[in-house]
């Protein structure tokens, strides 16, 4: 069966990302495979790094038996792994053909320091699937109500409008289609733009609300909207394949993930995976 691949170090945004995976697992009608990456710590003793595991494994039991009820379809397993953590990830991914990965990031204050912003960039690069990445302190007992989708003049930018429905379907959401150009000249295309993802939502049952913006700089500005509205996800594309992406992300994509308060899905163009289906 396929699965929803979480990784989790046991700080309360990894446990906001099982959480939110539940909900996912079940709109999918499928499992949770839950994931603590072992690293060898140079400045741990073999009985240190012994005991490092066995917590870990009383904890992946303990989230396991505390998650598993609410699981509708699929069941939440659990497995601890060695060697880098994106990798790691990414590849237990494309062995289960999940349809997604969400992790916590920025646990600062968990068991261990790993979801880190740039340890959030590498996982989305090497993922085989959408990542969703969340911010360790959001606010997860607030609603999803409100998804940002921001959409551009270029080939890609219109690849994000199905999962983004997805996921509006999964949480009950409105959509927010933000609309962005460079230079008042686009605005003609971008009205075409906004018209066919405006229609696509309409067809789908989605309310939405749509809105034009220019912009110099991409992130700050996809950023702010979000925070305005008070946007409860953002979903965008990195800006490459995923061949490309595997060694750049990005720098708008990597902005967003790296500075984003809000969570966000991350989907490599033309590899969208089987929750936009």
């Amino acid at each position: 069966m396929k699965s929803v691949i979480v990784g989790t170090d046991f700080s309360k945004g990894s446990y906001v990302a099982l959480e939110i995976a539940v909900d996912i697992a079940n709109q999918l009608k499928t499992g949770i495979r839950l994931l603590w990456i072992k690293k060898e710590k140079k400045l741990l003793s073999s009985e240190q790094l012994e005991m490092t595991a066995h917590l870990a494994e009383e904890k992946l039991q303990q989230l396991c038996q505390q998650y598993s009820p609410n699981m509708k379809y699929g069941n939440i397993e659990w497995a601890i792994l060695s060697g880098k953590v994106a990798t790691c990830i990414a590849e237990e991914a494309q062995r289960e053909n999940s349809p997604m990965i969400v992790i916590g990031t920025n646990g600062a204050s968990g068991f261990e320091k790993y979801w880190m912003g740039s340890t959030a960039v590498r996982i989305v690069q090497e993922a085989p699937c959408p990542t969703l990445t969340i911010r360790e302190g959001y606010n997860f007992h607030k609603k999803l109500d409100n998804i940002v989708v921001p959409i551009r003049i270029n080939a890609n930018s219109r690849q994000k409008v199905a999962p983004a429905a997805q996921m509006a379907r999964i949480f009950g959401s409105q959509v927010y289609i933000l609309g962005l150009i460079e230079t008042a000249q686009d605005a003609m295309t971008l009205r075409t733009y906004l018209k066919q993802v405006e229609e696509f939502f309409a067809k789908e049952g989605i309310p939405y609300h749509s809105c034009g913006r220019r912009y110099e700089d991409y992130s700050k500005t996809v950023l702010d909207y979000a925070t305005s509205i008070n946007a409860d996800l953002v979903v965008i594309n990195t800006e490459q394949d995923r061949l490309l992406a595997r060694l750049f992300l990005g720098t708008n994509a990597q902005q967003i993930v790296h500075h984003s308060q809000i969570p966000v899905l991350c989907l490599h163009p033309e590899d969208i995976g089987d929750i936009a289906r």
